[in-house]
């Protein structure tokens, strides 16, 4: 790759490795890259220890998502999602397992989000023609599309115990939909709520998780807090630009987004710290919880680079495409 993609490339995507020991990123090139966790965490790493252990193109146009599931890496690229194994990329093997297209009367020009529903082993899927499509990871096929939203769906996310699925989209809206039914039971215009607005930046929902009883969700809007429940806003953050992604640690928030820091939020509202990163805007936040001795945080975003901290505070080191 010459300097001059290596210049313009973002990182969009990230998913450990089930040992944990791997982090596959995906780039806007359509590449998805492999770093050993293992050998850039070691006493005697050096900088080669920071670059792929293998690269390979995966899709045409950016790889929006990346998403692990029974010892697979899945892919989403150009309308498709392909599946891979893990154990034959760590061998640097490289073949697609499968590859699959929704149907739709759209052309689906890109898959935004993808996030697993255990419950029924399902690849819930959010994308470019404003549906939520289901893909049943057993038999391979497409077996509902949610159809509800007015615009493209950039977000999705799960509430496994309550068989809840959640898609935030450019039309504003975060929708609640009963996986069992494929009905949507909720919709909640965040752009409505005053704490929450912010007309400047627009209404659409860029970033959307979900733990137990609360949803956070952002991007024109505020990111905020919300309790599944009363379906009313608790907490909002004051974090300037959109945010991309947000995810519950423990008793905290981490967010990034447009500037180039994570973000340590408290649940109440506050903003407890702002750690630099090396890109210049954040895209994708991911924490490793597949192996306690590589825990760490990657964060990559508008550059080649994605940096690694080992604690939360601390920037250790970046690898590089």
């Amino acid at each position: 790759m010459g300097p001059v993609e290596l210049l313009h490339m973002s990182v969009f995507s990230q998913s450990f490795s089930p040992c944990g020991r791997f982090l596959a990123a995906g780039n806007n090139y359509g590449q998805i890259a492999l770093f050993s966790l293992s050998a850039a965490l070691s006493p005697d790493a050096t900088t080669r220890s920071q670059k792929p252990v293998l690269t390979f193109t995966a899709h045409d146009g950016p790889v929006f998502s990346l998403v692990s599931a029974d010892g697979r890496l899945l892919s989403a690229g150009n309308g498709e999602v392909s599946a891979w194994s893990w154990s034959d990329l760590i061998k640097k093997n490289v073949r697609a397992l499968w590859t699959r297209r929704p149907k739709s009367s759209l052309e689906i020009p890109e898959i935004n989000s993808m996030v697993l529903q255990p419950r029924d082993n399902s690849l819930v899927i959010g994308g470019g023609d404003n549906n939520v499509h289901i893909l049943d990871l057993e038999h391979g096929v497409f077996k509902s599309v949610l159809q509800g939203h007015s615009d493209y769906v950039h977000c999705v996310s799960v509430r496994d115990r309550e068989s809840e699925i959640l898609s935030g989209g450019e039309d504003g809206a975060v929708r609640m939909w009963d996986s069992r039914t494929g009905q949507s039971v909720h919709c909640v215009e965040v752009y409505k709520y005053e704490s929450c607005a912010r007309p400047q930046y627009g209404k659409w929902i860029s970033c959307l998780t979900t733990d137990s009883d609360w949803m956070l969700c952002g991007g024109g809007p505020s990111l905020s807090l919300w309790h599944l429940r009363s379906l009313s806003p608790t907490s909002t953050f004051p974090l300037t630009g959109c945010q991309r992604q947000a995810a519950f640690h423990q008793d905290m928030i981490l967010a990034v987004g447009d500037g180039a820091s994570v973000s340590h939020c408290l649940l109440a509202g506050e903003v407890k710290a702002q750690i630099p990163c090396s890109p210049q805007s954040l895209n994708t936040l991911q924490l490793n919880t597949n192996s306690s001795e590589h825990q760490v945080l990657t964060v990559g975003g508008s550059s080649s680079h994605i940096d690694v901290f080992t604690n939360l505070s601390y920037r250790a080191f970046s690898l590089s495409f």
